[in-house]
């Protein structure tokens, strides 16, 4: 199918649907959805996205298969049904979404706390141990890597917390964030039953990316706000006024500070003052945690009248994982 436009695909449902709106707003990339009912809307910054709302496994299907051009979505998803190459991560950490794909038993197993005793135990019995699980292509390869290759994966879509109390299965793979649910149901997560670290991740089709240049334009354009906002997390931007006979011997003074570098040093202009002293804006961007022995810093320096304002976004030359796809792009 031949088609003019670019999609970009969002969650639907479940918590990375507000998560995913909340970020992208933070970004900068603010979604327009007249009809909350519609499952199209738009990124006025960026008009020439489509932007649909979908299942997150049905936006991994769409990208891999070129109905979508991008998608966001958790890579639990992505690593579950990619398949082929047709799927390039464009960016592996947007920071929400956070969750673990892990193997977990009934608590009453006080004889298997690691996966190695699933080995054990399945040598004790003559039936197949038998995991309950939404994510078999994943949970077939963990336990093939552990020996367990003769396990019987039970694919199940409904809440599979209760499966091992019904006795339908024996153990469960399952997403997890807090383990609350775990518990509430008398379930234990492996010790090292992590199969997947999960989070939300962009993803792109590779062939769209090549084919289509407008395609690869929408990439760099949704790189350069998702970096640039990520990169600003947490930073600030500070403006005080310092004294001194000059620029130069402003900034040997703060070199000899350990948290008055800034991003690649500070900035310091003269202040047009009405008294006889020579006063300097200094600006510089400093990480959170470094904040007060910072501020302590630029006081013990001669500084006062310290403003200090959140950092938006911080723009390097050219988004560092629009280079990398680039040579992806190029090697495949």
């Amino acid at each position: 199918m031949v088609r003019s436009d670019i999609r970009f695909a969002l969650p639907s449902k479940g918590r990375l649907e507000p998560e995913a709106l909340a970020f992208l707003d933070a970004c900068g990339l603010n979604i327009y959805k007249p009809n909350p009912r519609q499952y199209q809307a738009t990124i006025p910054v960026v008009p020439a996205l489509s932007v649909l709302f979908q299942r997150p496994g049905d936006i991994v299907v769409g990208v891999r298969q070129g109905s979508l051009d991008f998608g966001i979505t958790g890579l639990d998803m992505v690593e579950e049904k990619r398949v082929n190459g047709a799927i390039v991560v464009l960016h592996e950490a947007l920071g929400f979404g956070h969750c673990s794909l892990v193997m977990a038993a009934p608590e009453a197993w006080d004889d298997v706390q690691h996966v190695d005793d699933l080995v054990t135990r399945q040598a004790q019995q003559s039936d197949r141990l038998r995991v309950a699980t939404k994510f078999p292509n994943l949970t077939r390869s963990f336990l093939a890597q552990h020996g367990l290759s003769d396990a019987k994966l039970i694919d199940s879509e409904g809440t599979l917390e209760v499966a091992p109390t019904i006795g339908y299965a024996d153990l469960i793979a399952d997403l997890v964030s807090t383990g609350t649910t775990l518990r509430d149901n008398r379930l234990r997560p492996l010790t090292d039953g992590v199969i997947l670290k999960s989070q939300a991740v962009l993803i792109a089709n590779r062939a769209a990316l090549k084919d289509r240049p407008e395609v690869l334009q929408g990439a760099r354009l949704l790189l350069e706000y998702i970096e640039a906002h990520l990169r600003a997390q947490g930073s600030y931007l500070i403006f005080v006024n310092m004294r001194g006979a000059s620029p130069e011997v402003i900034a040997q003074r703060m070199s000899e500070q350990p948290h008055l570098g800034g991003l690649q040093g500070p900035t310091i202009s003269r202040v047009i003052s009405r008294g006889d002293q020579s006063w300097y804006d200094v600006n510089i961007v400093v990480r959170k945690d470094q904040l007060m022995p910072t501020i302590n810093e630029l006081r013990a320096s001669g500084g006062s009248g310290v403003v200090v304002t959140p950092v938006t976004y911080i723009f390097e030359e050219e988004p560092p994982r629009y280079t990398k796809l680039l040579q992806v792009l190029a090697n495949s």
